[in-house]
């Protein structure tokens, strides 16, 4: 997990995450929290092992603590945060040891999280991200902008 600690503890990202927690202080709905990064990893991973597909671990963590940094630049520049996150992950990435394939794959991945996507690996991102978030013990529940439809009412993978 050599370029998931690269990302975690540059200092870039450490600084962006304590800003993403100062913008998010008084947030009713669902923070975006290290907390919230890890639950989606580990649940896109599980979904990984459990379909028998071959995704690298690194990049699938990767793409979890990197998916909504961009919230950052969503609330100070009104860039929509699937780009603000590829934006950061781009110049993140250049400081670890991935592969251009692999670049490619987490920027793609991340941009495409907020979507249902033909992509196998963004639609597991897309599908753990929302999984990730206990609707059932929210505080927040009747005040959510998300559809009835979309809101966990019940533990599932």
């Amino acid at each position: 997990m050599e370029n998931v600690n690269k990302i975690l503890h540059h200092t870039k990202y450490k600084s962006l995450l304590e800003e993403l927690n100062e913008l998010e202080k008084d947030r009713e709905f669902c923070n975006h929290t290290l907390e919230h990064f890890l639950d989606v990893a580990r649940i896109a991973y599980i979904k990984v092992l459990e379909e028998g597909l071959n995704y690298n671990k690194e990049v699938i963590y990767s793409i979890a603590l990197l998916h909504d940094i961009g919230r950052v630049l969503q609330y100070n520049k009104g860039i929509d945060h699937n780009e603000g996150s590829g934006i950061i992950a781009d110049e993140l990435l250049k400081e670890t040891s991935f592969n251009k394939e692999e670049k490619d794959q987490i920027i793609k991945a991340i941009k495409e999280h907020r979507k249902e996507s033909e992509d196998k690996l963004s639609k597991i991102i897309y599908e753990s991200d929302k999984l990730s978030r206990n609707c059932f013990n929210c505080n927040a529940y009747k005040n959510c902008y998300w559809g009835e439809e979309k809101k966990n009412k019940i533990i599932k993978l």
